[in-house]
């Protein structure tokens, strides 16, 4: 039953990210995100600070699983095994902030590359597209040589 919790924690954190980056990121916390979208000197964002909002509702599940003994420890290990593959993802393979990983490509990989570039090509706080990460819309996944 633990492993089901964290696979569903898992995949419901990509629709909560999906959403967050939506409604919340590119609405009223526009301010920490704008930077990761108009790049600014240096090597830190205010958009890391997300890293840190996105760790409170999963060390509070650490914390009160373990202390009550229940399935929250499960949903906490979901949350921080999706900002792990979020990190991946995101920092590491799409923007290379840190040079690991520079030579993987795949066609995931390239299609989240596509994904993630259609959404950095506006770099205002509306008309945004693809808000989510970790599921790429099917038109990414094929060749932009062969198709329309």
């Amino acid at each position: 039953m633990a492993v089901i919790i964290v696979l569903i924690t898992f995949l419901f954190m990509e629709f909560v990210a999906w959403f967050t980056h939506k409604f919340v990121m590119h609405g009223v916390l526009w301010y920490l995100h704008k930077d990761h979208h108009q790049v600014e000197p240096g090597f830190f964002e205010k958009n890391d600070a997300f890293f840190l909002i996105f760790a409170i509702p999963s060390a509070y599940c650490y914390m009160t699983g373990l202390m009550n003994h229940d399935f929250r420890l499960y949903i906490g290990i979901g949350i921080s095994i999706y900002g792990l593959a979020y990190f991946l993802i995101h920092d590491i393979i799409i923007h290379q902030r840190f040079k690991v990983f520079t030579h993987w490509d795949n066609r995931y990989v390239r299609a989240i590359r596509r994904a993630h570039k259609m959404h950095h090509k506006h770099i205002g706080k509306y008309q945004g597209e693809n808000f989510g990460m970790l599921i790429v819309p099917i038109k990414y996944w094929l060749d932009p040589n062969t198709s329309k």
